[in-house]
């Protein structure tokens, strides 16, 4: 009896986490973060229709930030699921992580094997990753606070192992 007690009062605990999670970043970072989403991607789409490249080139390029947001914006609702005590299942959490760095490795190749100049290639990859910091910004220290959680726990997960050993790949461009 007393242990039906104390299960129904833990899943209680769990039912309002989220909604009083510690882990709300203040107006002023998610105003920081919509801000820097604009000035990204408008600046990235101004770059693209200013830019002197073929259409195709164009559109390859405006399919790369639009895959990349998507990929941001799925890491950083794992990221926070996961943080707040919520299930998410690890192939759907790799996948996240995998298609994020895809998006990356995608641009920097398309930049390597443009003819554009290096100060546009440079603009390219500044506006993309502020873009990309508007969704991992606010949740920056929830995948630390969790990857933390996890090295205390030993629960360090394979994504992790995938995701650290891919960071060398992606210096080597």
């Amino acid at each position: 009896m007393e242990n039906e007690k104390e299960m129904n009062f833990d899943q209680s605990i769990k039912t309002t986490e989220p909604k009083n999670s510690i882990f709300k970043p203040t107006p002023a970072f998610v105003g920081a973060s919509w801000f820097s989403l604009a000035i990204g991607l408008v600046a990235y789409c101004i770059g693209l229709w200013n830019a002197e490249m073929e259409l195709n080139e164009k559109g390859y390029y405006f399919a790369v930030i639009l895959f990349g947001l998507f990929s941001a914006i799925s890491v950083q609702k794992c990221v926070r699921d996961r943080a707040e005590g919520v299930k998410v299942t690890d192939i759907y959490y790799g996948l996240s992580w995998f298609t994020t760095i895809a998006s990356i490795v995608l641009l920097i190749i398309g930049l390597r094997n443009t003819d554009l100049l290096l100060s546009e290639k440079g603009f390219f990859g500044m506006s993309f990753c502020l873009a990309l910091f508007a969704f991992w910004g606010p949740r920056a220290h929830d995948f630390f606070f969790l990857l933390q959680m996890e090295l205390v726990n030993g629960q360090f997960h394979q994504e992790f192992h995938l995701f650290l050993d891919l960071l060398p790949l992606a210096r080597g461009f």
